[in-house]
């Protein structure tokens, strides 16, 4: 028993122990913060931002960054639009070229910054910039509206008898699908060596360029996914969808005990980031807190998850 409990990581569950806390706060101060209906918002709001973080929680993972997520999802959601809207084109069709943007634009972030060795700051940047340029260019300022609703079961339907919202569904398979990957299989292992020491896993004889693109392409693929749940969910594509996504993205990863500096954090750790991040915004919504003083209050708590980065990272290397 004492040997299980040793396996525990339990540096990876301090998100799960802060999400307790913070909801068992909420709770006493606002007594309709703990209905299921609550409950059920949380997870929907949380959905989108999750699946990002997912992706760019494997950049971070290789000691790389992706800030260019944000962009991605309006590119990639203005597109599909013209196609099943405007196109009036098969509605799988559309999905399939909004999945294949993601992960084109997420490789090409990938081949920059392993093969030209473009610092993955400057290469995500780039993106972002062109991303939104083409999704701003292709709406011409227009929002795309009247998807089938077949599409808009993704990101409004529920599951027929249980009354569970779909949206919340593909998250918790998507996570789940990552967690496994990351927990048993080599490309898992991998990524995490990137992260720890680049050159001592490419001296083991690892192609590190090909990991470090594949991380890319995956959170190209995740920026995809989020944009076709999220114009599901608000039945429109909008070139100014996803602003600011990416630090949101960042900032779930981090909270949920993900370094920086690559090579530690989790999968569930950042899924318990996403939601203190949602916890916390809906919490003051409640409290009838200003929106600019909760930017002020999710940055202070950003900032705490970055310093307790900084601080076990300086206390990881003194022990070696």
């Amino acid at each position: 028993m004492k040997e299980k409990f040793q396996k525990i990581d339990l540096s990876n569950m301090s998100a799960l122990f802060v999400l307790i806390i913070l909801c068992a706060v909420m709770s006493i101060i606002e007594p309709a913060f703990r209905t299921f209906a609550n409950m059920v918002n949380i997870l929907q709001q949380v959905t989108v931002m999750a699946v990002l973080a997912l992706g760019v929680n494997l950049v971070i993972f290789t000691g790389g960054i992706d800030i260019s997520v944000g962009s991605i999802v309006a590119f990639s959601g203005i597109v599909m639009g013209k196609i099943v809207v405007e196109g009036k084109m098969s509605t799988f069709f559309g999905v399939v070229v909004a999945l294949a943007i993601g992960l084109v634009c997420g490789a090409f972030n990938g081949v920059m910054i392993a093969k030209f060795k473009l610092q993955p700051m400057i290469a995500t940047l780039a993106m972002m910039s062109m991303a939104r340029g083409a999704a701003l260019t292709i709406a011409d300022g227009q929002t795309i509206t009247g998807y089938s609703e077949s599409f808009r079961w993704i990101g409004q339907g529920t599951i027929p008898g249980t009354g569970f919202p779909v949206q919340i569904l593909f998250m918790i398979v998507l996570f789940i699908v990552f967690y496994y990957i990351m927990k048993y299989r080599k490309f898992g292992r991998y990524i995490y060596s990137i992260g720890g020491n680049e050159e001592a896993t490419r001296l083991s004889g690892i192609n590190v360029d090909k990991y470090k693109i594949f991380a890319y392409t995956l959170s190209g693929l995740c920026a995809a996914i989020a944009s076709i749940i999220l114009v599901a969910k608000l039945n429109s594509a909008q070139s100014t969808a996803g602003l600011d996504y990416e630090m949101d993205a960042i900032a779930s990863c981090v909270i949920g005990g993900t370094s920086l500096l690559g090579g530690f954090g989790s999968v569930w750790g950042t899924f318990f980031g996403a939601i203190i991040m949602v916890v916390i915004r809906n919490g003051l919504n409640l409290l009838n807190v200003s929106s600019n003083l909760q930017k002020l209050v999710v940055g202070i708590v950003i900032l705490l998850a970055v310093l307790v980065d900084s601080i076990r990272h300086k206390a990881s290397v003194g022990k070696k």
